[in-house]
Order: C-alpha cells, then structure tokens, then sequence
C-alpha cells in the first residue's frame, strides 16, 4: 500500500513539473523575398529568408503562388537542382531560398510577371500557420543584395 502511495504521489509530482514548463514553439518570419523578371512565362524563381526567433525547429513543407500552377523546393548540391520535400528552418537560425543556392521554382505560370508587380506566395510548414505574402518582382539580374 505504502508502495502504491508513493507512485501516485511521484506521477502528481512529475506532471506538475511538466505543467508550469512553456511549450517549445517556431516563431517565424520572413524577410527579403523577391521573385526576378523571367524570360519567359515557363517559369520563374523565388527567393527569400525564413528567420526563427522561436526554440523550436520548423520545416517549410510547401509553397502556392497566384501566378504557378506547381510551386516545388529545390536544393541546389555540386551546381545540381533537385526537388526535395521540405526545407529545415532552425530554431534561433534562418532558411535562405537565393540566387545559385536552395530556391523555389515556380511552374505552369498563369502568365509572366514583370518587374514593379507582385507575386502572392504562401508558405506552409510542418508546425506553424501559413504565411502569405506579397513578393516584389525584381529586375531579371536582382540578386537580393
């Protein structure tokens, strides 16, 4: 009896340690993003920075775009793109989508944006809500800096 007492008190114990913890979350936010004037109305290429400031890590999982019929995430390995399935943004650290680096592609436009317009992205992630956002469309040689 003696035993069981003292389990019940050691689980109250333990979840009421748990309950005054605060929960790990990603606070995100995204800065710089700018899609450049393509050549033609194939398609186009989106870049920007996802910064975290929260203490917990986040994945960009997917991206629409008003203008794209598809929008996928590549990374760029040894001058090689490649499709991949989602994007780590580090708790405390930054994902950066730019020029001759991981990047979005934009395909089976609707039409071709030119620059002075902007491009409607939202992004998804694995634990955060959707962020939309209007992207300027730079000139063709705008590298973001």
């Amino acid at each position: 009896m003696a035993g069981a007492l003292a389990a019940v008190l050691a689980g109250a114990l333990l979840a009421g340690g748990c309950a005054g913890e605060t929960e790990r979350a990603p606070e995100l936010e995204v800065v710089g993003a700018f899609v450049p004037e393509p050549v033609n109305e194939a398609v186009a290429g989106g870049f920007l920075t996802v910064r975290n400031t929260g203490d917990a890590d986040d994945h960009l999982v997917s991206v629409t775009a008003g203008i794209a019929g598809t929008v996928e995430l590549h990374e760029t390995v040894d001058n090689s793109m490649r499709r991949v399935e989602r994007f780590t943004i580090p708790a405390g650290g930054a994902l950066e989508l730019s020029r001759g680096g991981n990047h979005l592609m934009l395909l089976d436009l609707s039409r071709r944006p030119v620059e002075g317009e902007t491009v409607f992205l939202e992004l998804h992630f694995e634990t955060s809500e959707p962020i939309g956002i209007d992207v300027p469309v730079e000139a063709g040689t705008h590298t973001g800096r």
